[in-house]
């Protein structure tokens, strides 16, 4: 993902040093039932679409913006699928970060899919049954928006 205005403000201070930040992903799904991918530029994998919202910004205002921007698909955000903290990433050029991500499953309302920026590879649809290769967080972001279960999120542990 592109790196947003704020964050290259906070790094010009802090150095490569762990961000703790925001972060959102959509699983969007049209009408046929196929979920809307993006192949990434920075390391060729598939994932479902994703972003950081600006400082301020609603974290659904800001799947949905991600999504047009990176796909030109127009998209409306239905529920929040899960919650999670992901694990620390090193990007090459050593700055490092981790997301606290919120995955919404949408409805496609508009647009062609395409390549929208710079950040895809690729763009399309894909039949649910027929996915490119994944990591499984992403396998899992999609199974929870496919479910009726509540939101997930890790449990606490029992002390």
């Amino acid at each position: 993902m592109a790196t947003p205005d704020f964050i290259r403000t906070i790094r010009a201070s802090a150095g490569h040093q762990l961000l703790w930040l925001p972060g959102v992903s959509a699983v969007v799904f049209d009408d046929e039932g196929r979920l809307l991918l993006g192949q990434r530029a920075d390391n060729g994998k598939w994932t479902v679409i994703n972003g950081i919202p600006e400082p301020g910004e609603q974290p659904a205002v800001a799947a949905v913006r991600e999504v047009y921007e990176e796909t030109g698909v127009r998209c409306v955000a239905e529920r929040v699928v899960l919650v999670r903290s992901g694990n620390e990433v090193t990007y090459p050029n050593g700055d490092t970060c981790q997301f606290m991500d919120i995955t919404f499953r949408c409805r496609a309302v508009g647009g062609e899919a395409r390549v929208n920026d710079d950040e895809s590879l690729q763009v399309g649809w894909f039949e649910v049954d027929a996915l490119p290769v994944m990591d499984e967080r992403q396998l899992f972001r999609i199974k929870q928006a496919l479910s009726d279960e509540p939101t997930w999120f890790e449990p606490m542990s029992s002390h």
